[in-house]
């Protein structure tokens, strides 16, 4: 990776890494250690493995102090929606991680920089990544900031049809999802659907599969809907 990257990531997050090597190895996918015919621990996996970790304890405690009174099945179901694959992806879009990711060529060509999975594994390998360069307080302080942050929207999104639809159910309105447009070769279809109440088209949004676009959908219906409240 070359050195103008790392520092325009480093300046995106706002940390400066001791040892920028465990940056390119936390963004370094599978598919482009194979390729490159690196060592197998030379991609993201372990630091994955280590940034799992640190976000469940980081996560786990802000539930456990923010729901004093909630018994041990809520706490879990809450952490399932802080930390989930959907989620995860969200936050590693909102600081533009898709762009530093070294993929293989196939895995680029597939549209791989905008795979949920791959996202969310990267978002988690950058966080064993900080808590092994600055240590436990710099890895929080990089969940806080990165991924618990705006949470309740976050959490919105995690279950956003869902919530759509409760609230069509209360105004005894109609809910549809219409697909506008589908794109892209099979390997690498781009679909956008709107979402309809009562006959009338309030948002849109795109996604790799029509469940994913339908979900950003709802997601930008009641960001629109909680607007005009």
């Amino acid at each position: 990776m070359k050195q103008e990257k790392i520092i325009e990531f480093e300046k995106r997050i706002g940390y400066q890494f001791a040892n920028p090597d465990l940056l390119v190895t936390a963004l370094t996918h599978s598919s482009y250690s194979n390729e490159k015919r690196l060592r197998k621990y030379e991609c993201n996996e372990r630091l994955e493995f280590l940034g799992d970790a640190v976000l469940e304890l980081v996560s786990s405690e802000r539930i456990f102090l923010d729901n004093p009174k909630n018994p041990e099945g809520d706490l879990t179901r809450i952490r399932a929606s802080y930390v989930c694959e959907p989620t995860l992806a969200l936050c590693a879009r909102g600081i533009h991680l898709g762009d530093y990711i070294l993929l293989g060529k196939g895995e680029d060509m597939t549209g791989g920089r905008e795979r949920d999975s791959i996202l969310s594994d990267a978002m988690e390998a950058t966080i064993g990544a900080v808590y092994l360069d600055g240590g436990f307080a710099m890895a929080k302080e990089y969940v806080e900031r990165f991924v618990l942050k705006d949470i309740e929207k976050k959490k919105l999104f995690y279950d956003s049809k869902t919530y759509l639809q409760e609230i069509v159910q209360r105004e005894h309105t109609d809910l549809n999802y219409i697909l506008l447009k589908e794109e892209g070769p099979d390997h690498n279809k781009s679909f956008e659907v709107g979402v309809c109440i009562d006959g009338s088209q309030i948002a849109s949004a795109r996604g790799r599969t029509k469940k994913k676009a339908e979900q950003a959908a709802a997601y930008e219906a009641i960001l629109r809907l909680e607007q005009k409240e």
